[in-house]
């Protein structure tokens, strides 16, 4: 067992320790207040406050573990073997920063609790981020920074033991938009037969027109090729339905129609199927508790697991308000604009809810790449480029690699086929 000294043991001193040591690493780790404690223990140790007390493994601390609540912080990103790292420990310690703080930092996402400007969909953006402010948002810096702390351990204590992680893919394909055409109802169908017509649309209505006489496929209904695709691949799929009525921003068929539901039980039949929440929750917790409930109806199963429209995701506020409606998992930790990683991470963590000064019983799941994200490059070469960079590093530090893909763009064939891109996708990163 690791066994670690501090002065104080704080909830947010043993939740990132747990994180760091438990999650990532597999090493058993221990905690203690006491020196004679830790002088007696025979294995290896590491020393978590302002001063070493002899020769041992010493971080300088910072007293970002210590504290409660918000404070504006100022940070100075340092470099720690080609890893950019920040809250500089000074030449005494071990490494260069206090990996503890600099990582609470970026699972708690410390700051989003701090005055910034929100988007228009209430959503914090990729770029007032530390990450993307000084170009780490594609790296997963807290991964790589707990292997690289691995590797110093080893070098001090060559028996040390760890159970290593295996790596794991996940394709979340997003159902916000089911059919483009068919299951619409008259009015919808009629109304959007008069938008094409007025725009002068004459490709799109076409296919409208071939559709309605079952001469072609709705173009978004690609749900039998992709479940067959993930049983030739081997993929862990799940599919995220939206089940929730009309609104601006939220134009899925709607949940009273059995076509859609017999769409989903079938889906459920081969796949993990969970909620997308709708644009209309996000601040109404009895709504997204009623669409939970709907859907757990028509699959006949528990629905445990959650992602938000547009991954409108407001800490802490929907967090909480996910823990209340009884998630236990969510898939939204991510922006729509932006690859890369919004914790720093690719593998799962609890949500530290700063206010409350307490781990949220809510495991979430972040993702690295959403396919809207991806719509700037010119070419599909030049998106599996991109999208390998991130799968291996993340492979290298045996995350989870979770890409989100949308039916609605599957569904489209213009510069890029998006149906055999996904395909691509899958085949190469489910190794």
């Amino acid at each position: 067992m690791l066994l670690i000294y501090t002065h104080k043991i704080t909830a947010r001193f043993s939740y990132t320790a747990k994180q760091i040591f438990t999650r990532i690493l597999g090493i058993e780790v221990g905690y203690t207040t006491k020196i004679e404690d830790f002088i007696k223990h025979k294995g290896p140790k590491i020393t978590y406050t302002k001063q070493p007390l002899q020769n041992e493994f010493f971080i300088r601390s910072n007293d970002l573990l210590f504290e409660q609540g918000i404070n504006d912080i100022l940070l100075h990103v340092g470099d720690w073997g080609g890893i950019p790292c920040f809250f500089g420990a000074g030449e005494r310690s071990n490494i260069p920063f206090d990996i503890f703080s600099a990582t609470f930092y970026m699972l708690s996402r410390y700051e989003e609790y701090l005055p910034h400007i929100k988007d228009m969909h209430g959503r914090f953006p990729p770029t007032e981020s530390i990450a993307y402010k000084h170009g780490f948002l594609e790296l997963p810096v807290v991964d790589l920074w707990a292997y690289k702390l691995l590797e110093k351990l080893q070098e001090r204590f060559p028996d040390i033991k760890h159970k290593k992680k295996r790596y794991r893919y996940t394709s979340i394909v997003d159902v916000t938009t089911s059919h483009c055409f068919t299951h619409r109802g008259l009015v919808r169908s009629f109304a959007g037969l008069i938008l094409d017509l007025g725009s002068f649309r004459l490709r799109r209505l076409a296919q409208r027109f071939l559709v309605h006489i079952n001469v072609r496929k709705d173009p978004y209904d690609n749900f039998g090729d992709l479940i067959e695709m993930h049983k030739n691949t081997g993929v862990r799929s799940m599919f995220f339905f939206q089940f929730a009525s009309y609104s601006t921003y939220d134009k899925n068929v709607s949940p009273n129609n059995n076509r859609f539901k017999y769409l989903i039980k079938s889906v459920a039949d081969y796949s993990e199927v969970s909620l997308s929440a709708s644009y209309g929750s996000f601040r109404n917790t009895h709504l997204l508790k009623q669409e939970k409930k709907n859907l757990s109806n028509v699959i006949h199963k528990p629905i445990n697991y959650s992602r938000l429209r547009y991954n409108r995701v407001d800490i802490p506020h929907t967090y909480r308000n996910l823990v209340e409606a009884e998630f236990i998992d969510d898939f939204t930790m991510g922006y729509s604009t932006a690859l890369g990683f919004r914790a720093g991470t690719s593998i799962p963590f609890y949500f530290y809810d700063i206010n409350l000064e307490v781990q949220q019983p809510l495991k979430v799941h972040p993702f690295a790449i959403q396919d809207y994200a991806l719509r700037s490059l010119k070419s599909k070469e030049e998106i599996i480029a991109k999208i390998k960079v991130l799968f291996e590093l993340v492979k290298s530090v045996n995350g989870e690699f979770i890409t989100i893909f949308s039916n609605e763009l599957i569904g489209e064939k213009h510069k890029v086929k998006w149906k055999d891109l996904y395909h691509d996708v899958i085949k190469m990163c489910n190794v």
